[in-house]
């Protein structure tokens, strides 16, 4: 804690060479690569949103998981209801 505090109250720009920046790889620091989400907006009717928070409540899940998993859920059952109408109208 004692460094800590002497690196707040006392001038450390000479440690700081601007001839010669260091890269965060010179620091041997990775930043972790772009993750399998990405940040949407998503515009609803407020009377649906309360509904979803609700609902989410009760079952005890965050109502954006809550949301993720209403998605996930219709798109499977919209791509399995594609897969059979193709299947069937191949006979």
């Amino acid at each position: 804690m004692k460094e800590i505090n002497d690196y707040d109250q006392n001038d450390t720009s000479f440690f700081i060479d601007k001839a010669k920046p260091k890269t965060l790889a010179d620091l041997d620091i990775k930043l972790p690569e772009a993750g399998p989400t990405r940040v949407v907006s998503l515009r609803l009717p407020l009377n649906l949103l309360n509904k979803l928070k609700a609902y989410s409540t009760d079952i005890d899940m965050p109502y954006q998981a809550y949301i993720k998993y209403l998605l996930n859920k219709g798109l499977k059952q919209d791509l399995a209801k594609e897969i059979k109408k193709d299947t069937l109208g191949k006979d």
